[in-house]
């Protein structure tokens, strides 16, 4: 599994180079920050979009759930990410030293689930949005596809998660 994971890395690093000159991966990439989240979240609010208040309960549940379980998961499971490797050089430094699974893919992908929820009319884009941040972490060579995969996978579920218990 670990052979194929880094053979579609390569792949995908060298892919993806346009994302790397264009800037787009670097926006991307910072777009999955936290601060934007809240952002978005006061913007909703402020805007009194029908379903603001119970989405702002559930990002708060949600990313109080998520933010301790993949930092969790990073520390126990101690993947090393792709730079540690046959002298490859990340295009950005990492937060942290682990890279399983993505907390930016994690991020927004919880995100993602969170506002289609709420607010169904951005389905399309916030996924689109979503699969950016997680493409440009492979892009800017700080996470393998299976770090993304099961950031995209953990994200989900959380955000699933939440809205049973917040309906």
């Amino acid at each position: 599994m670990r052979t194929a994971d880094e053979t579609a890395f390569y792949w995908l690093f060298d892919r993806t180079r346009p994302l790397r000159k264009s800037r787009l991966a670097f926006w991307l990439s910072r777009s999955g920050d936290g601060p934007y989240y809240a952002l978005f979240t006061l913007l909703v609010i402020i805007a009194t979009l029908e379903g603001s208040w119970l989405f702002l309960q559930r990002a708060l549940l949600a990313f109080a759930i998520e933010v301790p379980l993949f930092i969790w998961l990073k520390n126990i499971l101690k993947r090393n990410r792709p730079a540690v490797r046959a002298q490859f050089r990340p295009v950005i430094k990492p937060a942290d030293k682990f890279s399983f699974p993505s907390g930016h893919s994690t991020a927004a992908f919880l995100f993602a689930a969170l506002v289609i929820a709420s607010f169904p009319v951005w389905s399309s884009v916030v996924y689109v949005w979503a699969f950016g941040v997680a493409i440009s972490r492979v892009a800017l060579g700080v996470h393998f596809p299976s770090d993304v995969i099961a950031g995209a996978i953990l994200g989900t579920s959380i955000g699933a998660a939440v809205m049973a218990v917040l309906q």
